[in-house]
């Protein structure tokens, strides 16, 4: 299986590490604009394996789209990130051509390949790789709401002060500090609701904290998070790529489900060989409806921006 990611940066080459390390895929091919930059990433990458033990092959290219050729999956991080003080809508103007162009250049070489978009602002970036590229829906996914929910299930442990990996949690809606809804009253610990461990006030206050997750590492590393987000898309690639069926929040394209159409928006999934399998339903109570509709119309405010890209 091969694997292309698009954009050397932190998160990129955090992606390109992880799916190595863990043999997700038996090839990596990690591609930038910047002279020498994936070279020297996938170099460095490669050198761990003597102390690892991984056997997958990664290369760095600079911008040479035929080495990309037959990829199963393209991730796509490409794109400036998010300074301090900096919102992802104001991310759209500027990596908005950059997305529509490498989606351009990769399905040139991959006709067949399932698209991960990272780029932010996420959510309308996915939209506009669907777009632009007149792929089925089940093909174009964006990556938020894994990283969100890992988010979530972290504040929910600090809180429950029990361990990460006993927490089921999910965050739907817009990958935004504003427009991500974590499900409190459908997250638990062990199978038990975590209501059952803390206060409205406490579960208000992990809410609130996942909200704001990225804004805080953003102001503590002084540029967005590549840690997490880079695990976060090795998760979802390693479902794709060994079909495993998992249930992972993700950006797709509704067409009439959660009440809302022609908008990429956070729903769980099914996540297999063919991308986004099925499109789960839940039962949303009355508040999360309203804070569902409330996230859809911020993310379509933000894909009208798109009319001069998509022409």
């Amino acid at each position: 299986m091969k694997v292309t990611i698009v954009g050397a940066g932190n998160v990129g080459a955090t992606c390109a590490d992880v799916i190595a390390y863990r043999g997700i895929a038996s090839e990596v091919v990690v591609l930038d604009i910047k002279e020498g930059f994936a070279e020297g990433k996938a170099m460095d990458i490669s050198q761990c394996a003597a102390n690892t033990g991984f056997n997958t092959k990664v290369s760095g290219i600079t911008n040479d789209y035929s080495k990309t050729a037959n990829s199963d999956v393209v991730v796509i991080t490409s794109g400036i990130p998010r300074k301090p003080g900096m919102t992802r809508e104001e991310l759209i103007g500027i990596n908005a051509g950059i997305v529509k162009s490498v989606v351009d250049n990769v399905l040139a070489h991959s006709p067949n390949t399932i698209v991960v978009v990272v780029s932010n602002p996420m959510d309308t970036m996915t939209y506009l790789a669907l777009k632009a590229s007149g792929l089925p829906k089940n093909r174009i996914i964006g990556m938020g709401g894994a990283l969100d929910s890992s988010r979530f299930k972290y504040y929910l442990s600090k809180a429950l002060d029990k361990p990460i990996n006993d927490i089921s949690a999910m965050v739907i809606g817009g990958h935004g500090d504003t427009t991500m809804i974590p499900l409190t009253r459908l997250a638990a610990y062990n199978g038990i609701p975590v209501s059952e461990f803390l206060s409205q006030e406490q579960l208000d206050k992990v809410a609130a904290e996942t909200m704001v997750g990225g804004a805080t590492l953003t102001g503590l590393l002084g540029t967005s998070a590549w840690y997490a987000p880079g695990a976060s898309v090795a998760y979802l690639v390693d479902s794709i790529l060994n079909n495993q069926k998992k249930m992972i929040a993700c950006s797709v394209m509704l067409d009439g489900e959660y009440g809302q159409n022609d908008i990429c928006i956070g729903v769980p999934c099914i996540i297999g060989k063919n991308g986004i399998e099925q499109i789960v339903a839940i039962s949303l109570d009355e508040k999360e409806k309203a804070a569902f509709a409330k996230s859809a119309d911020a993310v379509r405010s933000m894909n009208a921006d798109l009319k001069s890209v998509l022409g």
